[in-house]
């Protein structure tokens, strides 16, 4: 009927098991790309209630950042701004679409992460954590984390950040 089974033959069929669990996972974590570049938080001065965070996203699969999270703030928002009959705008945003192989800018002129009621002020040189939700078309979530290093205010765009 079913052929006698050694410890030997069991340790191995386990051992092959295993391995095939173990590499299924790493192709389902290989499926969630998501790549960030250049992330950054602009620095504040004393009593600085809110500041952006910047960078670059390009997912692999049709995507959306549906949002993120800071411990250096009580509300962290994704914020869109426009310009309209020379009038600058921000509002809040539900998500930001992340086509496949595009990257896609954050920035001060466009779509941005608030952080709003800082903890603490943000210093020239800080390492400030963000974990990103990112959620492909298939309805798969992926989490991103990133240390996003805090820079000097630049006065080329003072005025894009002025709640």
């Amino acid at each position: 009927m079913y052929p006698a089974l050694n410890q030997t033959t069991v340790a191995q069929r386990a051992k092959r098991i295993l391995l095939g669990l173990s590499l299924l996972g790493l192709a389902g974590h290989a499926a969630a790309q998501t790549q960030v570049t250049d992330a950054w938080v602009r620095a504040t001065v004393a009593g600085q209630q809110a500041t952006g965070a910047f960078m670059t996203l390009t997912a692999s699969d049709d995507s959306k950042l549906l949002g993120v999270a800071s411990p250096v703030a009580k509300t962290v928002q994704i914020h869109q701004s426009t310009m309209h009959n020379d009038v600058m705008s921000m509002r809040p945003a539900d998500f930001v679409e992340l086509p496949a192989g595009k990257a896609v800018a954050l920035d001060p002129h466009g779509y941005h992460v608030m952080l709003i009621d800082l903890v603490a002020q943000v210093k020239e040189g800080d390492k400030v954590p963000l974990t990103l939700t990112v959620e492909n078309a298939k309805g798969e979530k992926e989490s991103i984390k990133v240390e996003a290093q805090a820079r000097a205010l630049n006065m080329a765009d003072h005025g894009a950040m002025q709640h």
